[in-house]
């Protein structure tokens, strides 16, 4: 899957502390959490060619030091120490985020802080601590949805090391984290979370197409459009969804005959996608558990925080002729504009300026 379960989260809270904005216990977590990861770091190079580095580091390390490589030679992504450093942080998760949304609404609850703005999540690198505030934000009457997360950028406010958990899946799905994380730090535009997140989930798949055409891997490429194509199916399903969902919270219904319409059109979402996957899918299951555990609106409002916009992004870079300095200028002069008419002009794109 590409991106039904949130990979990466920019870290928030770092960018408070670091600005002097340290308070509650919320930042000082964060910090503390990130610095012993910064802690752990051990070079890739040096991993590399240590006698003592067990076979299998190795040859991850040798995949990794590869696509960060080609991230700057070829995507024009910045080339600096993030992403040249590992750690093994010895859990599935190295955060767990936080999203929150009004029973009958889509919009999602967000969260303000210094240097990055205003985000639609809170991120936690203790599990117990993201519960503690998921149930006092669910008592408050709200939707929420806690998620693990196996990647964060800093923005290059440090050099961010490749985390253990990145390695979970193939060469791909690590060289999608790294091309989407470096795509935060080339650009990225304060308080809209939709513009900078369908930004870099823009730079990760026109990235991992180039990186897989330039290694000669034709099956890689068949079998990762195919990755895409089915996300798309199944965002266009989703979307269906919230569309739905939409008009029964802008009906003059009561509150529970919405409920009972809420639970409705999530049910039929999850018919949908089990007649897609059996039929046009040939049973292909890799949404099975996300389609399967509770749906709500927070946990829709965090797909369209990084699908909604690509569409745009996509139409613009090959406007650019994928041409990545020109789609990367591109970017940065919408990102000038005002939110409203950014997002207007980012639709109706039709050249590349």
């Amino acid at each position: 899957m590409i991106r039904t379960a949130i990979q990466s989260l920019l870290l928030t809270a770092l960018a408070a502390v670091l600005s002097g904005c340290i308070g509650p216990g919320y930042y000082a977590q964060s910090l503390k959490g990130h610095l012993e990861i910064l802690a752990a770091r051990q070079s890739v190079d040096k991993l590399i060619e240590a006698p003592s580095t067990p076979k299998v580091l190795r040859a991850e390390m040798q995949s990794a030091s590869a696509i960060r490589q080609f991230a700057s030679d070829h995507l024009d992504l910045p080339d600096n120490a993030s992403y040249r450093s590992y750690v093994d942080i010895k859990r599935n998760y190295v955060t767990w985020a936080v999203f929150a949304a009004p029973e009958f609404s889509l919009a999602p609850l967000v969260w303000c802080f210094p240097v990055f703005g205003c985000v639609p999540y809170r991120g936690y690198f203790d599990i117990d601590a993201a519960v503690k505030t998921a149930r006092g934000l669910k008592d408050n009457g709200l939707d929420v949805h806690v998620t693990g997360i196996t990647a964060y950028s800093t923005l290059g406010w440090t050099s961010d090391p490749l985390l253990s958990t990145m390695f979970d899946a193939d060469k791909t799905y690590l060289a999608g984290l790294v091309f989407h994380e470096l795509a935060h730090q080339r650009v990225y535009i304060n308080d809209d979370t939709a513009f900078n997140e369908a930004f870099a989930v823009t730079v990760e798949t026109t990235g991992v197409e180039k990186w897989l055409r330039a290694a000669g891997d034709t099956a890689g490429l068949a079998a990762y459009r195919l990755q895409l194509d089915r996300n798309d199916q199944f965002i266009a399903l989703v979307a269906r969804t919230k569309a739905e969902l939409a008009r029964i919270y802008a009906s003059s219904g009561s509150a529970d005959q919405k409920r009972t319409a809420k639970v409705e059109a999530i049910e039929q979402l999850r018919s949908r996608y089990r007649r897609m996957r059996d039929t046009s899918w040939g049973g292909y299951s890799g949404y099975d558990r996300w389609i399967e555990s509770p749906i709500n609106n927070a946990k829709l409002a965090a797909i369209s925080v990084y699908n909604d916009l690509v569409p745009g992004f996509v139409r613009l870079f090959e406007l650019c002729a994928a041409d990545y300095p020109r789609f990367y200028a591109s970017v940065e002069r919408l990102g000038r504009l005002g939110k409203a008419e950014r997002k207007k002009a980012l639709g109706a794109v039709t050249r590349c300026e």
